[in-house]
Order: C-alpha cells, then sequence, then structure tokens
C-alpha cells in the first residue's frame, strides 16, 4: 500500500503471523482438549494476558492518558464483537479442525478476508477500489479450490464449520472497527474474559471435560500470544487501514499455519493447496500494491484516540498554560473542516463517502 503507514503494515502483518500460528497449536492441543473448552482457554489467555499489560502500561504512563477510554457509545460495538467474534467463530473454527487438516484449514481461513471486505463495503459503505475487488475475487476463487472434498461438489462440514468462523470473524473485525480508537488492551481484555467465560460455562454445561492443569496452562500461553497480542496488533492497524485492508494484509495468517503444519505435524497439503496458492499470492499483491489518491473533505470532526503532536491532522490547540506534549497522549480533541489531497487508506480521519469515480 503506497505512501500508507509502514507501521501499521508491520502491525498487521505481525498479528497475522501470531494467528496463524494458532491453528497447528491448537491441533495440536484438540489431542488432549476438547473443543469448547479449548476455546474458552484460548480467550481467557488472551484477555488475562492483555489486563496484565493494561496494568503495566497505567504503571509505566504515571497517571498520562496515553490511549483515549471506551465510552459508553462504543459498548454495543464491543458486545457484537464478543459474541461474533469471541465467542460463535471460534468454536466453529475449532470444531472445524477436528474433521480437517490443519495444513487445509490454515488456508481456508482466507475466506476471513473474503467476509470483512463485503461487510466493510455493504454494511458499512468503507471505499474500495477495483485492485481490492479483484483482490477479494481471487481470495474467494482459493478458498473455494480448498473446499472441495475428493471428487464431490459440495463442502464437507468441517470446511463449512471453518467458513462460518471466518463469516463471524468479519462481523467482528468490522464491529471492533467502529471502537479502535480506544485503548486495545481494554478491548482485547474484555474481548478476551468475555468470551472465554461464555465458552467455560458452555463447556461446563454440556459436560466437557477440562483438560489437566499442564495442558490448561499451554492453552492459555497459546491464547495471551496467538490470539491476546495478535488482536491488539490488528486493531492498531485498523485504526490507520480500515477493515477490508487490514483484512486483506491478516491474509498471510493461513500461510504461515500452513508452514508450520508441514514443519510440526507433517501434514502433506492435497493437490489443491498448490493451485490455490498462486491466486492467495496474486490477491494479497493486489492489496499490498494499492495508491488510494484522491480530492477529499475532512468534516468537522471531534473524537478521543491517541495520536502525536504535529501531524498532518492534529494541529489543534492545547488549553491555555498546558506545554504541546511530544509524546503519544489522548484526549477528546475537534478536527476542523478541510480539503486536500494525498494517499490514504480508511483510517480514523478518512471515513468519507466516495462518489463512484473516486472508489474505481
Amino acid at each position: 500500500m503506497k505512501h500508507v503507514s509502514a507501521g501499521a503494515i508491520l502491525q498487521a502483518l505481525l498479528a497475522a503471523v501470531l494467528f496463524g500460528a494458532s491453528a497447528p497449536l491448537s491441533k495440536l492441543l484438540l489431542g488432549e482438549i476438547n473443543p469448547i473448552p479449548l476455546a474458552a482457554f484460548l480467550y481467557l489467555g488472551s484477555g488475562i494476558g492483555s489486563w496484565l499489560l493494561f496494568a503495566i502500561q497505567r504503571t509505566g504512563s504515571r497517571g498520562k492518558h496515553t490511549e483515549a477510554h471506551l465510552s459508553r457509545a462504543d459498548l454495543p460495538w464491543l458486545l457484537g464483537a464478543i459474541l461474533a467474534g469471541g465467542v460463535g467463530a471460534p468454536i466453529l473454527l475449532l470444531l472445524g479442525l477436528e474433521q480437517t487438516p490443519a495444513s487445509t484449514a490454515s488456508l481456508l481461513l482466507n475466506f476471513e478476508v473474503v467476509a470483512t471486505a463485503l461487510i466493510a463495503v455493504l454494511a458499512f459503505k468503507e471505499a474500495v477500489d477495483k485492485r481490492i475487488l479483484w483482490a477479494v475475487g481471487l481470495i474467494t476463487l482459493a478458498s473455494i479450490l480448498l473446499s472441495w472434498t475428493g471428487g464431490e461438489w459440495g463442502f464437507s462440514p468441517g470446511a463449512l464449520g471453518i467458513l462460518g468462523a471466518c463469516l463471524l470473524w468479519g462481523l467482528d473485525n468490522n464491529f471492533t472497527r467502529q471502537i479502535s480508537a480506544k485503548n486495545p488492551l481494554v478491548i482485547v481484555g474484555v474481548k478476551g474474559l468475555g468470551a472465554g467465560a461464555f465458552s467455560l460455562v458452555l463447556a461446563l454445561t454440556l459436560g466437557k471435560p477440562l483438560p489437566a492443569p499442564g495442558f490448561l496452562g499451554l492453552a492459555m500461553l497459546v491464547g495471551m500470544v496467538c490470539y491476546g497480542l495478535s488482536i491488539q496488533l490488528f486493531i492498531l492497524a485498523l485504526r490507520n487501514l480500515g477493515a477490508a485492508r487490514t483484512g486483506a494484509l491478516f491474509g498471510i495468517a493461513p500461510f504461515v499455519g500452513t508452514i508450520l503444519s508441514l514443519l510440526i505435524l507433517r501434514e502433506i497439503p492435497q493437490i489443491l493447496f498448490w493451485a490455490a496458492v498462486p491466486f492467495m499470492l496474486l490477491g494479497a499483491w493486489l492489496m499490498l500494491t494499492e495508491n488510494h489518491l484522491h480530492q477529499h473533505i475532512h468534516e468537522d470532526l471531534e473524537h478521543a484516540h491517541a495520536h502525536s503532536h504535529p501531524d498532518e491532522h492534529h494541529q489543534h490547540l492545547h488549553p491555555a498554560g498546558e506545554s504541546l506534549p511530544n509524546d503519544r497522549h489522548a484526549h477528546t480533541h475537534t478536527h476542523s473542516e478541510g480539503h486536500h489531497a494525498h494517499p490514504h487508506a480508511p483510517d480514523l480521519h478518512h471515513r468519507h463517502a466516495h462518489a463512484r469515480k473516486d472508489a474505481a
């Protein structure tokens, strides 16, 4: 993505690497832990890890607000993200993994890119150009190739479970985008504990056996790293790239999972895996080389998020007598109307409407 924050791109890619590692690691743990309890402890691990990091952040900030706090208006989006991405999706994924080789399942997870982009465009009116539409089409084709069962025209139950999980994560990504300006540690902490607690209650209600303490600890460790840190980085990338583009970069996660499946589980990919790889790679290349540039208007906007001075969009004044901070800080601030042109993505300051020619 030309001229878009390299830091945001790196955050999205690192989030993908961490999450990609979760598929083969979860496959290993499924030999010892039932899918529903595993989902519970993966998310509990992500939530507990996030709150620990939040406590460290508060200690290090010495009372300064380095990230914006959640408000009451954010709660419906947070609840929707918890139900879709934290409760439904992990259970569908783990049930699907039981019936699907981890290498194939990892690559099927690319459908999350499609779901995220379609929901972003159709429901949330996020601007995309033709390159992204082509990329979405290529990734969809690759996902279809990977979902056919041997010689039959249809989806296996395991593949359908994984695709259903991706659809729910697509909703989660778009809901989370609406609150991405707020502290990601708090968002992931609440999502992790909420989703993990729900899955744990569900497991106990259904009489699912709980794992031995050693495997429980391993599941929570995987959750802290592969879910918790991954989601935190994903939220930071959402601020600057929008849901469709962040989701596209996140599409390398299945490739990471596939490589680790080959190394750890010794699973040999099916022939359709190799047929799908070129389409996945071409779709990713189209995403990375997008250049979105046009004249646009910044309407008056008041919001709160972490920022620093000076930059192109943060030239507001601070109260009299207060020195202008050079480090990152968060507070409610106002953006005055402006009109200019520069390459951008649908970040916190560029969620404007597009004319048909602009979106092309």
